[in-house]
């Protein structure tokens, strides 16, 4: 069973910066194709903030955290570096996995259905 698990969430004021990180852990053995950030707010629906397609260096972001945000991976886990951080990025962040088939060319990473596993959220708080 694969399990991730997410840390570095908090309370910062607008502004700042934070740095999430997910480890996985179980049955990984480098099968995932398709890595990526989701966050939700109180009332409001999961939205896909970042993604990235393993082994292919592609990535994506939704609009409103293009340039404020990176999403990235190393051999241990994977991050999303957030700055310039507003109140309107205050949720709960998720992070996912998706096993192949995956295509960089679709929609497809901003789909939560798509993934086929997840962690169980990190709070980051933005006070303004």
């Amino acid at each position: 069973q694969v399990q991730l698990v997410e840390s570095g969430g908090g309370s910062v004021q607008a502004g700042g910066s934070l740095r999430l990180s997910c480890a996985a852990s179980g049955h990984t053995d480098g099968t995932y194709c398709l890595m990526g950030w989701f966050r939700q707010a109180p009332g409001k629906k999961r939205e896909a903030v970042a993604a990235l397609y393993i082994g292919t260096g592609i990535t994506y972001y939704t609009d409103s955290v293009e340039g404020r945000f990176t999403i990235s991976q190393d051999n241990t886990a994977l991050y999303l570096q957030m700055k310039s951080l507003r109140s309107e990025d205050t949720a709960m962040y998720y992070c996912a996995a998706a096993l192949p088939p995956c295509s960089p060319a679709d929609r497809s990473w901003t789909l939560a259905w798509f993934y086929s596993y997840w962690g169980q959220g990190t709070q980051v708080t933005v006070s303004s």
